[in-house]
């Protein structure tokens, strides 16, 4: 999931929904979240890392990786309309499915592609 600290959405759905997702599927998949600038303000390494670094360790607790997209070029190079932004690969690497927004339509869609894929 791509998200960023100053989206709403990211932080009271997706984030949630991701920590969700790991307690039902974390054994069977790889779950990732990249804090990018596309579609926000693009702020220096220095000004983003520490507070990204306390968010994940101390306030959210996350459980899995969180990379640092400063530019935004990881985000637009999949094609993302903005935050959060879904992306599932297959284990080889091939683009499954890609859904914007946090909403249910779009958990919803998640969700039973990953019951589908891991049983």
């Amino acid at each position: 999931m791509t998200f960023n600290l100053e989206c709403a959405g990211c932080v009271s759905r997706g984030i949630p929904f991701l920590k969700r997702l790991h307690t039902e599927f974390g054994e069977q998949v790889n779950l990732l979240a990249v804090h990018t600038s596309h579609g926000h303000r693009l702020l220096p390494r220095e000004k983003v890392e520490p507070t990204l670094i306390r968010f994940a360790r101390d306030f959210a607790r996350l459980p899995f990786p969180v990379a640092l997209d400063v530019s935004g070029e990881l985000a637009r190079a999949w094609h993302t309309q903005g935050t959060p932004h879904w992306l599932a690969f297959a284990p080889g690497g091939e683009l499954l499915r890609s859904v914007y927004s946090s909403q249910d339509n779009a958990q919803t869609r998640l969700w039973y592609l990953l019951e589908e894929r891991v049983g």
